[in-house]
């Protein structure tokens, strides 16, 4: 006999891990399965299932009666009694609980259970709490779990059998398809098809909501859905995932089985799937909306995993903790930090040595604290979190600081706060260091200022009267800097791109010194599971070439690097050369995604800017291109605040022509195709409809992946596919794109922590300048922490201020290198005091000293003059564009990326070794590098032009017709044809020259421009 590797196979393995034993081996041994259900030797070897008979399931109230009816016997005997004095008791019952799933679903009846005249019902007795009473554990084992093989649910057809069903206490909560990849057939395609086209979701097993969810399961993957809907029926995977991709990991050596173990082994054991109908699923909608128009939740593999994790690490660890969750996007982390929030709110030590805990029966966490960034998440969180609470008054928004503090003091448990309404609590608040709080920050890298986080802190630990300032530039989380707060305090951060501070401050610290994240979903799994698109699968590069010319004489020296990086950022932000990338992107967009009609014709696009001015001269360019083509869509632009370009003075509502809030809503109209940005929107903006990015902004690492993952959201019911997203990128190679992707494709580690001790050095430096006495250091934090007046302390600053300015006497690169230190000092000190593992006061007094005295210290920076300078010395001659890489993909290293440190040394203003460089060679030099499509050597190049130079004199029309003709027009169209038939005689000698010459436009402008300049000037 050989080995059974077909569906009942699956379904026996299946059967015997829940069970205990299975129908097969039952019918071998002679044994009944009523007898096998009573013997509880048996029943306890598997997972605590009984197994159910088909039989037994009635298909028209979709139950299984024998289970139904005596779980209702033997738990709740005396409520029966009050209805079996009437002789269709039973079916009173049943045509009660029909109507009632019919209108609320299988949710709502497990939670709140049956009502029948005065008869009251629990139909499921929960999972008891850590604090729970000895009588809820015992009604929990009163539960009785079962299952079903080959179960007849069809009325109509009656020969029609789904493969396995789970029961508790005879009401249905999951079915499952099985397929067995050995003979032929997996869940992903022939499970989900078998659901989708050939079960009958008119059948009352199938309708929505009655049973919870539906499962098509192979041996390596697992598929669900909650709602299904024929061929519209759509499935999510529900695997573990796979080296940081889709799919299920290999058995471990040694183990018995099949990569979808964990859902009989893990998922669907007893106290697991009772803990998943209570704390996860969730049927989302208005309580008078019909229940086919509501969505029912139930959480994907990595979000149950994530949360479960949390929870038994707060348990086992107590309050104090830091947790760094790496989910990307697509991972539903809106949903996860519901699941979260509600569900710390009810978690207990899990003994009395838990740290810190005084009370085993209390719960760890006095209130749950969520702070997100994005608006609509607000709202969104608040009504998922109401959803689950039976008790309606545990939930508070805090929308001013005065309701967050009293939140905090009313006690209640979860507080849903934005970082908008965050700019916190300084005075009059009640120390509530007595008080422990989970922290769930949205978007740890970029949703936090340090200066949000800070206030936050001493709300709940110190009180301080002066708001930090902010570097806005800094988007990383500084948590915790109040260290009064480590001890009372966990803080769970979710972010698809941590950077190194946030692994520092959330990760969990390795044996070999590295950082890794708590929990990751990465943005590669994602992206193979379909809940993002891969935005880098049509990325296109057009690099810039240009050559620029000295209007000077003079041959002054400035710093090369600094100089070329001046001189590029001329030449992009150049009107002449926004108008020709302006006309690039509207010859791209209008024929290959307007009248292509992407996205049902609703297809949007995002032009990413340098800067605001740049913003300003694209928005303005593009409308006089589109004006010029009958204005066939309008465009908008989003900027903060006012600008002054040409002498005008520009804001976002005015050019717009409405309100700036409305921005993201006039964008989701129709008639809005373009939106023109700089640095707005490119963070936490979801518009599914975008599908092209025209960028024009040096974008890496963080930053890069959250401005081109605007394009990855999906858009199911538009038709969103992976070919519809494209990149047409001015400024950066796909290289630089790949470097930024890589370290957050999957698992993000840092391989060390910050080495705190640079700020011995710093201090040390800062000391010896003589700009402060440490009295004065001293004495202001006296006069700061007693809240004395800033009149008071405003001339504490004014003394170190004036010996700076004046009294030193210290020279413009001293002044530069100590302001440079100092903010050094600040920011370091600011990111690494609340993760320390020592105090050091004088540390902290001169942070809160510096971050007063830094404003007031002037610095002339003579580099930015003579850079300015340089851009006065220099004439925009040619600009052309060349395609370098067409809708390549980019593909992405999965392996696990190391990052280091941020850069711990300290820095100033001298020592740079910066290289000097005559105007004329950076000129050279800047030439060479973007001028590039004649690839000769610039000695080569000068030679041949030289030649060129002498044949074009040569020429019998040349002097006649181009050096004595004074209609410009008509001198440049004469020299053209001499040029051409000049390129032409020279064909055989110069192949390459005349290649490009002939066939690339950007180079023969270029090259005309060049030749023409050449010839004149050496005539």
């Amino acid at each position: 006999m050989h080995s059974q590797t077909n569906e009942q196979a699956l379904e026996a393995a299946i059967e015997r891990t829940l069970t205990g034993t299975c129908i097969e081996d039952l019918k071998t041994d002679g044994v009944s399965i009523n007898a096998v259900n009573e013997n509880t030797e048996i029943y306890r070897t598997g997972k605590g299932y009984f197994i159910g008979q088909p039989s037994n399931f009635n298909a028209q109230f979709a139950i299984d009666e024998q289970f139904f009816w005596d779980f209702l016997e033997s738990t709740q005997k005396e409520e029966l009694e009050k209805l079996q004095k009437q002789s269709d008791w039973k079916l009173k019952i049943l045509n009660r609980y029909d109507r009632l799933v019919k209108k609320y679903g299988m949710l709502y009846l497990l939670k709140k259970g049956l009502q029948v005249d005065d008869a009251n019902f629990t139909l499921f007795y929960q999972n008891p709490l850590a604090s729970s009473s000895q009588q809820v554990k015992d009604n929990f084992a009163k539960n009785r779990f079962s299952e079903t093989r080959q179960l007849r649910y069809s009325i109509d057809n009656p020969r029609e059998e789904i493969d396995m069903v789970l029961f508790i206490n005879g009401l249905p909560i999951v079915t499952m398809e099985l397929k067995n990849a050995w003979t032929g057939q997996n869940a992903r395609v022939h499970g989900q098809h078998q659901y989708k086209t050939q079960r009958d979701t008119k059948q009352p097993l199938l309708q929505f909501a009655r049973c919870v969810v539906h499962f098509a399961v192979d041996t390596d993957e697992a598929y669900m859905t909650t709602k299904l809907n024929g061929k519209n029926t759509f499935f999510l995977p529900f695997n573990k995932g796979n080296k940081h991709g889709k799919g299920n990991p290999e058995l471990e050596k040694g183990a018995v089985g099949h990569r979808t173990n964990y859902l009989w082994n893990e998922v669907f054991t007893r106290e697991s799937l009772a803990n998943i109908i209570q704390h996860f699923v969730r049927l989302d909608g208005k309580k008078k909306d019909p229940i086919q128009t509501k969505t029912l939740f139930f959480p994907r593999y990595h979000q149950m995993d994530v949360v479960r994790k949390i929870i038994a690490d707060a348990s086992k660890k107590g309050v104090g903790q830091t947790y760094l969750i790496q989910h990307s996007a697509g991972s539903g982390k809106s949903n996860s930090i519901t699941w979260a929030a509600y569900q710390l709110i009810e978690t207990y030590p899990e003994n009395s040595n838990v740290p810190g805990i005084t009370d085993v029966e209390r719960p760890l966490f006095d209130s749950v604290i969520v702070v997100t960034d994005r608006r609509l998440l607000d709202k969104q969180i608040r009504d998922n979190i109401a959803d689950f609470s039976e008790v309606k008054n545990i939930i508070a928004p805090a929308y001013s600081s005065k309701e967050l503090r009293d939140s905090l003091e009313q006690g209640k448990k979860i507080i849903i706060t934005t970082i908008q309404k965050f700019p916190f609590i300084i005075d009059g608040i009640a120390d509530l260091s007595d008080k422990r709080f989970a922290v769930i920050i949205d978007e740890a890298h970029s949703s936090q200022s340090g200066s949000a986080h800070d206030n936050m802190n001493r709300a709940m630990g110190q009180q301080f009267n002066q708001e930090d300032e902010v570097d806005a530039q800094d988007k990383i989380v500084q948590a915790m800097q109040s260290r009064k707060m480590r001890g009372n305090a966990s803080y769970l951060a979710f972010t698809a791109t941590p950077k190194p501070i946030t692994l520092e401050k959330f990760g969990i610290k390795q044996d070999d010194g590295s950082f890794k994240p708590f929990h990751l979903y990465s943005m590669k799994q994602a992206i193979e599971e379909g809940f993002i698109l891969d935005v880098l699968a049509n990325y296109t590069t057009l690099k810039s070439y240009y050559e620029i010319e000295k209007s000077i004489e003079e041959n002054p020296l400035f710093d090369s690097a600094k100089a070329q990086k001046k001189l590029r950022a001329y030449v992009e932000q150049h009107q002449q050369t926004i108008n020709t990338k302006a006309e690039i992107i509207l010859d791209h967009f209008i024929p290959k995604i307007v009248n292509q009609k992407k996205l049902k014709g609703k297809a949007k696009a995002m032009v990413v800017t340098q800067s605001i001015e740049s913003a300003i001269r694209y928005y303005k360019a593009l409308r006089n291109i589109l004006k010029g083509k009958g204005r066939p869509f309008k465009i908008a632009i989003a900027f903060s605040g006012n600008k002054e370009v040409d002498g005008i003075e520009y804001t976002e509502a005015e050019m717009n022509g409405f309100a700036e809030k409305d921005t993201r809503i006039k964008f989701d109209e129709e008639d809005y195709r373009i939106l023109v940005v700089a640095n707005k929107y490119l963070t936490g903006f979801d518009q599914p409809k975008l599908c092209a990015m025209y960028v024009d902004k040096k974008l890496q690492g963080v930053l890069a992946v959250q401005a081109l993952s605007r394009l990855n959201r999906a858009a199911t019911k538009l038709g969103k596919k992976t070919e519809d997203v494209f990149v047409l990128d001015f400024f950066n190679s796909s290289t630089d794109i790949k470097a930024s992707f890589d370290p957050f494709y999957t698992a993000t580690s840092l391989s060390e922590a910050t080495d705190v001790n640079v700020l011995h050095e710093l201090k040390e430096v800062l000391d010896d300048v003589g700009v402060y006495e440490w009295s004065e250091v001293e004495d202001f934090n006296i006069k700061f922490f007693n809240k004395e007046d800033a009149q008071v302390l405003s001339p504490i600053i004014e003394r170190a201020a004036e010996r700076f300015i004046h009294e030193l006497e210290l020279e413009d690169d001293d002044k530069a290198d100590f302001k440079i230190k100092a903010k050094q000092f600040v920011k370091i000190y600011g990111q690494m005091a609340s993760i320390m593992p020592f105090e050091i006061l004088q540390w902290e007094k001169l942070y809160w000293f510096l971050k007063f005295l830094i404003p007031k210290l002037p610095i002339n920076n003579t580099e930015v003059d003579a850079l300015d300078e340089l851009l006065e010395s220099v004439d925009l001659s040619t600009y052309g564009l060349e395609r370098v890489r067409l809708n390549e993909v980019i593909g992405l290293d999965d392996s696990e990326s190391i990052i280091d440190p941020q850069n711990p040394n300290p820095r100033g203003a001298h020592g740079t070794d910066e290289e000097l460089d005559p105007l004329d060679l950076i000129i050279q030099s800047f030439n060479e590098r973007w001028f590039q499509n004649w690839e000769v050597t610039p000695e080569d190049q000068r030679v041949k032009f030289i030649s060129l130079t002498k044949s074009i004199q040569a020429h019998p029309d040349f002097l006649q017709k181009v050096v004595e003709n004074s209609d410009e027009q008509n001198k440049n169209l004469a020299f053209q044809k001499i040029l051409d038939e000049v390129m032409s005689k020279q064909r055989k000698q110069e192949l390459d020259l005349y290649r490009l010459y002939a066939k690339d436009d950007a180079f023969k402008t270029a090259f005309f421009d060049t030749m023409k300049r050449m010839a004149s000037v050496s005539k």
